[in-house]
């Protein structure tokens, strides 16, 4: 089942469990709002609505208020040392589709609990305090073992290259 509704000037074609972002309404976040400017209610037998479906609205949880992308207007007019430049960011609503309700119903499913950190069980060994794990420090490295393991061996290759001359 779908719908199309209008809100803020615009027309949106949603299903449930939909994510979509609108212009700012009233609601705080995590609570359930009706959106009643049903246009066509659409599955198996589709409605159309003139200009809108009666007894049909579509039930939304606000997710989030945030702002829209920076729009910059600017405004110039070639040899007169003449511009404006103006900006602006549109107060955006996230909303997820819940459900589409008909014949004036009221919405089933309210607002989504939200998810608790879950902390590890304490266990019961007698002590108060949990162990505190020790970091282990890198071991220090032997630069001066390795330059002299490498210098060794060139001292008996030159010292060879030396006795086979004679």
């Amino acid at each position: 089942m779908f719908a199309v509704i209008k809100t803020g000037g615009r027309q949106y074609r949603v299903v449930p469990n939909d994510v979509l972002e609108i212009g700012k309404i009233a609601g705080d976040v995590g609570t359930i709002v009706q959106l009643g400017e049903v246009l066509v209610v659409g599955g198996d037998t589709p409605v159309l609505g003139t200009p809108t479906v009666a007894g049909a609205s579509v039930a939304a949880e606000v997710l989030d208020h945030k702002r829209g992308p920076k729009v910059i207007a600017f405004k110039k007019r070639r040899r007169k040392n003449s511009r404006r430049k103006r900006g602006y960011r549109d107060e955006i609503t996230v909303l997820r589709v819940t459900e589409i309700l008909t014949d004036n119903a009221k919405p089933t499913i309210g607002p989504r609990p939200k998810k608790e950190k879950v902390a590890p069980a304490p266990t019961d060994d007698g002590d108060d305090e949990a162990p505190k794990t020790a970091r282990t420090k890198a071991p220090a490295k032997k630069t001066v073992a390795k330059a002299a393991a490498k210098k060794a061996p060139a001292k008996k290759a030159a010292a060879k290259g030396k006795s086979d001359k004679k």
